[in-house]
């Protein structure tokens, strides 16, 4: 039994130092996907076709609709921020209670865009074989799948194959959600690129440098919520998914509003709340900050603009800024880090798999 129980530990040491490594180059490999990303969608013809056909099947004049789940969904509110940024309405909905309760509404409405990594989530599978309904305007990273058979125009997330969870897939079509929402409105991004994969690449590896520290920030709280505003809402949510799936600790991503109705009340000394204070609602993300330190909790507080603030209970990041509407790209960079350090700790027993029933 001896030996047995020690092959047992000597295998899942082994697993978590393969998955260790493994998260750590994806996640460090996301400004080179990135770069390739935007390169594509401005140069690349049969993609540009794609993006053409598609603007002149979106009808002008109703709301446009993402639909995505998991990491796809939080890919596809920055697409709905930065569209609604121009004052037109744009809304992400889970596909789910779309393909339950919304479904109806298919015509009334502009797209809607479907999201899917794999190309084999149920919801989007189901969406995809709906013949009567169309355009099926699909993003995918699976060109090999059910959905993109099925779809009518296809958009590739050009992020390879990830062990891990969505890191890369995940910046990647988050970025093309950016994109078209420029293309819907005709407006030029190409110009934003150079600064947004700067700010990319610095903060990434600001973030990276300062994992174990916000690790052990971290230490002794039952519980994490990871929240932002706008496309930072994408990164919170995605950022509470990469912890759980990664390491199986508890975390929660929401908007910080849907924090200040309810879930502040919990806030003590075994909490842990990490505010993705980026953008024009900065202020409002360090006022939560100080709020939970008050009330004997920890913050983490990632911001994009002076002043940086420390305390025993406040841990301070700046990360650099980007273009309005692009901060679903940078927010997931710190949640990144910590479950790079929480692997290190706490090891990995991830196998990536997809979510083909519903």
């Amino acid at each position: 039994m001896g030996t047995k129980a020690g092959a047992t530990k000597a295998m899942n040491s082994n697993s978590t130092s393969d998955m260790k490594d493994i998260f750590r180059a994806e996640c460090l490999e996301q400004p080179a996907r990135l770069a390739e990303v935007f390169r594509a969608y401005s140069a690349d013809g049969e993609i540009c076709d794609e993006i053409n056909r598609l603007k002149k099947l979106v009808a002008p004049g109703r709301p446009l609709v993402w639909l995505g789940m998991g990491a796809s969904y939080c890919s596809a509110i920055a697409g709905a921020t930065r569209f609604t940024l121009s004052g037109r309405p744009s809304f992400c909905v889970e596909a789910s209670e779309w393909l339950h309760f919304a479904f109806s509404t298919w015509d009334s409405i502009a797209g809607p865009i479907l999201l899917t990594t794999s190309g084999k989530s149920a919801e989007l599978v189901e969406l995809c074989r709906q013949r009567e309904k169309g355009p099926r305007i699909l993003i995918c990273n699976d060109p090999q799948s059910v959905c993109w058979q099925a779809a009518d125009i296809r958009l590739p997330i050009l992020s390879g194959i990830e062990k891990g969870n969505a890191t890369q897939s995940y910046s990647n079509a988050t970025a093309i959600c950016g994109i078209l929402a420029a293309e819907f409105l005709g407006r030029p991004w190409q110009a934003d690129v150079a600064p947004i994969l700067d700010a990319f690449a610095h903060s990434l590896d600001v973030a990276f440098s300062r994992a174990q520290e916000i690790e052990e920030f971290c230490r002794g709280s039952l519980t994490l919520e990871i929240m932002g505003r706008g496309a930072a809402v994408g990164g919170a949510i995605m950022g509470a998914l990469c912890v759980r799936e990664m390491t199986t600790w508890r975390a929660n991503g929401l908007s910080a509003g849907a924090f200040r109705h309810g879930p502040s009340l919990d806030v003590d000394s075994t909490h842990t709340a990490m505010i993705l204070a980026l953008g024009g609602t900065a202020e409002l993300g360090r006022r939560i900050a100080t709020d939970c330190v008050a009330k004997g909790g920890k913050a983490i507080l990632v911001v994009d603009q002076d002043p940086v603030e420390n305390s025993d209970h406040l841990l301070t990041l700046k990360i650099d800024a980007v273009p309005a509407g692009w901060e679903g790209l940078t927010s997931v960079l710190v949640p990144q880090a910590l479950t790079q350090a929480l692997i290190a700790r706490l090891g990995s027993g991830y196998i990536r798999s997809s979510t083909t029933i519903e």
